[in-house]
């Protein structure tokens, strides 16, 4: 497996949207009764490129969304998008979970389904092919599609890498 290299990215200033893919309720069962507490997936991403997730967990749900809205503003990764769509074919694997991710010419729209949609749309990406095999987990999804994507390169940095004029990078 390819050694993930993540662009880190502050989240200070960015206008970052988020979204909610996946609320848990956790029930613990105690002498006096049950005790429920929420877990909440959110992915934050301003639709330019930079994208995070995070986990929340509290008592209440609002308490956790927020909760895991700050963690995701935490785990922030910038992801080379080209007209709307990836530079190159990535695959990465999360636990059980497996994703396959393929960039696609313009207007074929986000072809992902469930928590791969949400990071992906988070990110600013508009026209990809995707592909999720194994686990559906929510969780191992999601961090299996930042892995993915973490794992991109820019083709500048390839050429440069390559010492080969940028042409050449696409053209093989």
């Amino acid at each position: 497996m390819a050694k993930t290299n993540f662009n880190k990215v502050k989240g200070g200033d960015l206008d970052l949207k988020e979204k909610v893919v996946a609320i848990n309720r956790v029930v613990k069962t105690t002498k006096g009764g049950r005790a429920f507490s929420f877990s909440a997936l959110v992915v934050v991403g301003n639709g330019n490129g930079v994208v995070g997730h995070g986990l929340g967990k509290a008592k209440e749900v609002q308490e956790a969304i927020t909760k895991g809205i700050d963690d995701a503003k935490k785990n922030l990764i910038k992801v080379p998008v080209m007209h709307g769509t990836i530079p190159h074919e990535q695959f990465a694997k999360e636990g059980a979970a497996k994703v396959m991710i393929r960039p696609a010419a313009h207007g074929t729209g986000v072809i992902a389904g469930g928590s791969m949609r949400a990071v992906l749309e988070s990110a600013g990406i508009t026209d990809i092919l995707s592909k999720s095999l194994g686990s559906a987990n929510p969780h191992n999804v999601v961090k299996a599609t930042f892995s993915a994507l973490g794992m991109l390169r820019e083709p500048v940095q390839v050429a440069k890498q390559r010492n080969v004029n940028l042409k050449k990078v696409f053209n093989g």
